[in-house]
């Protein structure tokens, strides 16, 4: 295991002469007509999905959802029509994958709304796509912990699947153990798609849980020392009662220094 991390440090790693915890990106965006859309998208957030970030919500392009695991990152992103758009923007959630590579992202119909100055909504929904930059930033809960929600399928003792939710900072996560409480022996659990997580062999017992982030310009592990009790149930969401506050940094130059106001 210890071989597997290091592999993933060296993967991670970006030349600090390069890296940047903000880029600006410039491209377009577009919205869904039924936000509904979002609730079957392909992070799994399912029912979940509409009751995060307010519902302002977006579906990013592979570069950005990253095989499920840019699932829950948070962008700032303002259309540049300077007639109709403010200059603040909107602050989305991925929740989704954008197929569409002729736009980085498809937002939530409240979040195209809200690029626009006010009263300048309705003129902004009739563009249908945007020129847009934008950039991404850390995801702030306020006050709400990193949580795992224990899937339906699983089954205590032998299987279990978690849903990751309300993860802060501006990271990625791409790997995770699992061990009983107070034992050193850890399972590697299996990225199955988008937030969701398994394994076939997981401990019995009250369950602990390793986090392996992105992080500055490489990687580290967070560590949740009693997650799960031993009786634990599918259905339920657990508090890890840790978070992640973390910046990964991007490759660009030059970086952005300036807060959207």
């Amino acid at each position: 295991m210890a071989a597997f991390y290091h592999f993933i440090f060296l993967m991670l790693f970006i030349s600090p002469a390069l890296a940047c915890d903000r880029c600006i990106h410039q491209s377009k965006a577009a919205y869904y007509y039924s936000d509904s859309a979002l609730s079957s998208g392909a992070c799994g957030y399912g029912s979940l999905a509409l009751n995060f970030n307010g519902g302002f919500l977006a579906a990013g392009v592979s570069s950005w959802f990253k095989n499920g695991a840019g699932c829950g990152a948070c962008f700032q992103i303002r259309c540049k029509n300077n007639d109709l758009c403010s200059k603040s923007g909107t602050k989305v959630m991925l929740m989704d994958l954008n197929t569409n590579t002729h736009n980085d992202f498809v937002l939530s119909n409240r979040a195209f709304k809200a690029m626009a100055k006010p009263g300048k909504d309705r003129d902004v929904l009739k563009l249908g796509i945007a020129d847009v930059e934008y950039k991404r930033i850390p995801c702030d809960y306020k006050g709400k912990n990193l949580a795992v929600r224990v899937e339906e399928s699983s089954r205590n003792p032998g299987y279990l699947a978690i849903k990751i939710l309300y993860q802060g900072g501006q990271t990625e996560i791409v790997g995770i153990d699992v061990a009983q409480v107070g034992s050193p022996n850890w399972t590697f659990m299996s990225h199955n798609y988008g937030v969701m997580w398994d394994t076939s062999r997981v401990p019995n017992g009250p369950l602990q849980f390793r986090f392996m982030v992105t992080s500055g310009y490489d990687g580290k592990t967070i560590w949740a020392k009693n997650v799960l009790p031993a009786d634990w149930k599918p259905g339920v969401i657990y508090d890890t009662k840790v978070q992640i506050s973390d910046i990964a940094q991007e490759a660009c130059s030059p970086c952005d220094n300036t807060h959207w106001k």
